[in-house]
């Protein structure tokens, strides 16, 4: 797991977008009738705004594309970034009582503001690693109090390719890449996640960036946590994480980082965001 405050910190990379310039072929001058070429399509600007520092960990303040503005608000991060500790593999919390805080961001990266938890609503490493903390502020009071506004979780399936970038609250810091693909099944010490987000090697991830949004550039929405990375090639044991095909083949992928998707997230709450591990299409584990 990327855990925090390492011997040794990876230097940063902050990767830019680009757009590569069209071609031009000198032997055909442009038509006078020809129509102009279409405007690129915007990509919006991924800031700190919303997302929050752990004391161990990074996170976010999520919503649920269902979510009101008078819910009580919810903070998503790892499930190994728990103040009780790492959950056993099958063990599933929820409605916990919590008072955990958390230090809330503004754009450029400024602490404006604590946070605090009502209860750990869900978590578990279990299939996927998560934690989701309900907060005793409704979306609309952090907005009145600090003018931020919650990140919006995908409930739909990115796709290899997309452009992403990873959040980190608690180092102030952003890792510019894309999803390279999944891995079917990622084994990490006695924990098994399924279908988790590879990343591009340009995004180096370090301790302390567990539990960051992943955040689809185009959208501005989050389409995964980030976890996990394999630290010295080693094979499926703690901080080396190793995929695990479909036909039982066993990869490792010195130096690259994962993350865990979320869109399975929204079918398993309802109204006011209450967990309800029985709605129809909720697919995380239960307890």
């Amino acid at each position: 797991m990327n855990k925090p405050l390492l011997a040794a910190l990876a230097t940063l990379a902050i990767t830019g977008v680009g757009v590569a310039p069209a071609a031009a072929s000198p032997a055909a001058p442009a038509s006078p009738a020809a129509p102009a070429s279409p405007a690129a399509p915007a990509v919006r600007a991924v800031t700190f705004a919303g997302t929050v520092a752990l004391s161990n960990c990074s996170g976010s303040v999520v919503r649920l594309p269902a979510s009101e503005d008078d819910d009580p608000a919810l903070v998503m991060s790892n499930g190994h970034c728990l103040e009780t500790g790492f959950p056993a593999a099958g063990e599933v919390v929820v409605d916990q009582p919590s008072s955990r805080t958390f230090g809330l961001l503004n754009a450029s990266g400024t602490r404006v503001g604590t946070l605090r938890a009502g209860k750990i609503a869900y978590a578990t490493m279990t299939d996927t690693d998560v934690s989701l903390y309900q907060l005793t502020s409704t979306y609309a009071q952090i907005r009145s109090s600090y003018g931020i506004s919650p990140l919006t979780l995908n409930d739909t399936r990115p796709a290899a390719g997309t452009a992403i970038t990873v959040v980190s609250g608690y180092w102030k810091r952003t890792y510019a890449c894309a999803i390279d693909g999944f891995a079917y099944r990622l084994k990490e010490g006695e924990w098994t996640w399924k279908d988790s987000v590879r990343y591009t090697s340009a995004c180096q991830t370090i301790g302390g960036t567990s539990g960051s949004p992943v955040v689809d550039n185009a959208t501005g929405n989050v389409v995964a946590v980030n976890n996990t990375g394999n630290e010295d090639g080693g094979r499926c044991t703690d901080n080396n994480p190793c995929e695990v095909a479909e036909n039982g083949t066993v990869t490792v992928r010195e130096g690259i980082n994962y993350a865990q998707q979320t869109y399975q997230i929204p079918a398993c709450f309802g109204l006011d965001n209450k967990l309800d591990l029985s709605r129809s299409g909720c697919v995380l584990p239960k307890p």
